[in-house]
């Protein structure tokens, strides 16, 4: 095997390099599977399209971008030692804090001299008899592997503005996937499109500097206080003298937070009073746990009415316009079937004056002009048109790649009804090729963290379970993986998540397939279920030599 170092634009060699395994991405999933192999003795390397660690917190530099997990939760396990050293300032961090969180452990396990930054994976094609990937890059670089891990995140495709007249505009624009570092909008009339996640951490950021903030709103959102502020030195302590619990409970959790505390009671059985006063107890709380009191919520629609319509009530209660309040108001989907959002003074900004509300609902967009954009009512004049319009989600990244696994068989067409995959871990017909937090697994509904590790882990013991049979192949069945697509839809279809028109079904962009992609049945029991395909030596796979190898 070659030895390699890590390279930046231009320098890459022309000759063809070889690896055990490759890694594409340099986010916490890439950087922690580099480091899982490298101390198994493997040669691996991970290639990364930005100039340095961190995935989703190098590209979102957003204002107000922030994590939606606590601090504390939101950090890697394997190590006691980072555990001890590394200390979190808030409750919730900033993206910078996590960036630097994501370059202290780069540098703490020396990970970049086996990272090419700058540098793009543009196919990856595997060959049936040698067994092995054979990858291309974007700098003329031609790389062979056994194992091929896409570890490309989740929401990493940031998606590209289909409305008419999206070039027109003369001003500043911006978009919150790809937000320079030098910008400044103090004084500025500001239009924003989008009032997801980045929206409302950009708009709650930027309304006290600008002169005009215009939100153009076409689905409001569920958003829920996080009460953010300095992290108290007990929660640490109390962390740190019980890491071992904590940990536990988040393996065996359903979406990975201890924070959460998952009520096990009925709504519907409790007295108005006690739902009251467990619904204040968590919006007192703040983050995810306001999503959480009962059992019921999420899958019974008289229940998550309750939930709602208390929700409705605060928000009422903080903006002052009753026009605008209602506006803001989700009324189409039930709560927490879309991506609840945990801010820190959202709906008050709807309180000051420069802020204007648009509801795209009653007044669409017909184009971008020049200076603006124009509505059914009228036209928007603006300095800057920022877009907050998310994700090609889960696929987006894998599809920007052109990977053909046996026969030449394209992933994208393969996919082209919506991804189908044996744990959300692999996929039938691409050998040797893992998938971290793909569809099918708990992913996105989880604190990606905690299933980043359990993921590198799990490949990582296959990997070492091949070695010591002296296999190379490793391939889920069809029949695994239709049966594993087809239990992650029966579980979907228990709850409340696909009635909402989110990106977890792909709805957010045009043409792409509506199916429900995470799985719903929680970390804890998708933990399992994966240990047992394990322990039953890998249950819906086939192991074997590649031809070459064989005789």
């Amino acid at each position: 095997m070659s030895d390699s170092k890590g390279t930046d634009a231009g320098k890459a060699p022309a000759k063809t390099t070889k690896y055990d395994a490759v890694i594409v991405g340099a986010g916490f999933a890439g950087m922690y599977m580099l480091h899982k192999l490298r101390g198994m003795g493997l040669n691996a390397h991970v290639f990364e399209a930005g100039s340095d660690v961190g995935g989703t917190w190098f590209w979102n530099r957003y204002p107000g971008a922030r994590v939606d997990i606590e601090s504390q939760e939101y950090s890697f396990s394997f190590s006691k030692d980072l555990e001890e050293e590394w200390q979190w300032t808030e409750r919730y961090a900033p993206q910078g804090e996590l960036l630097d969180y994501a370059n202290h452990i780069a540098d703490r396990f020396d990970l970049r001299r086996d990272i090419s930054f700058n540098t793009r994976v543009e196919s990856a094609r595997y060959d049936d008899q040698s067994g092995l990937w054979r990858i291309m890059t974007d700098q003329g670089e031609t790389i062979e592997a056994r194992y091929c891990v896409m570890a490309t995140g989740c929401l990493s495709a940031a998606k590209t503005p289909d409305i008419p007249g999206a070039g027109n505009f003369k001003g500043e624009t911006l978009s919150t996937a790809t937000w320079p570092d030098d910008t400044d909008l103090t004084g500025k009339r500001v239009g924003i499109i989008g009032t997801g996640s980045s929206g409302i951490q950009t708009i709650t950021t930027i309304a006290p500097q600008v002169e005009e903030l215009y939100v153009f709103q076409r689905t409001p959102n569920y958003s829920v206080p996080a009460h953010n502020r300095p992290l108290d030195p007990s929660v640490r302590e109390d962390w740190l003298a019980n890491r071992e619990d904590y940990r536990q409970q988040q393996r065996e959790s359903g979406i990975g937070i201890v924070a959460l505390e998952a009520g096990e009671d009925l709504a519907l059985e409790q007295s108005e009073e006690d739902r009251q006063r467990e619904f204040e107890r968590r919006w007192a709380k703040g983050g995810f746990c306001v999503g959480a009191p009962y059992a019921d919520t999420g899958v019974d629609p008289a229940a998550n009415k309750l939930l709602a319509d208390f929700v409705a009530g605060k928000i009422r209660g903080i903006v002052k316009d009753p026009h605008t309040a209602d506006l803001l108001i989700p009324k189409t989907y039930p709560f927490g079937t879309k991506r609840l959002v945990v801010d820190t003074g959202y709906f008050e900004v709807y309180n000051q004056d420069n802020v204007h509300l648009i509801d795209l609902n009653e007044t669409p967009i017909e184009t971008i002009t020049e200076t603006g954009l124009r509505t059914s009512e009228r036209d928007y004049e603006f300095d800057t048109l920022i877009y907050a319009i998310g994700f090609d989600a889960m696929t987006g990244a894998l599809d920007r790649i052109d990977i053909r696994g046996r026969d030449g068989l394209k992933l994208k067409d393969k996919w082209a009804a919506g991804p189908l995959t044996y744990l959300g871990l692999t996929v039938s017909g691409f050998p040797n090729m893992f998938m971290i937090t793909g569809p099918g697994s708990p992913s996105v509904l989880s604190n990606m963290i905690v299933s980043i590790e359990q993921h590198v882990d799990w490949i990582a013991d296959c990997i070492h379970d091949m070695g010591e049979r002296q296999l190379t192949v490793v391939e889920a069945t069809p029949e695994a993986e239709a049966e594993w697509v087809a239990h992650v839809n029966e579980i979907a279809d228990t709850t409340l998540y696909p009635q909402a028109n989110s990106w977890y079904l792909g709805a957010n962009v045009p043409g792409k397939p509506r199916v429900f992609m995470p799985y719903v049945g929680g970390v804890g029991v998708y933990r399992e279920v994966c240990d047992e395909v394990a322990a039953n030596g890998y249950k819906g796979f086939t192991l074997s030599r590649a031809p070459a190898e064989a005789s």
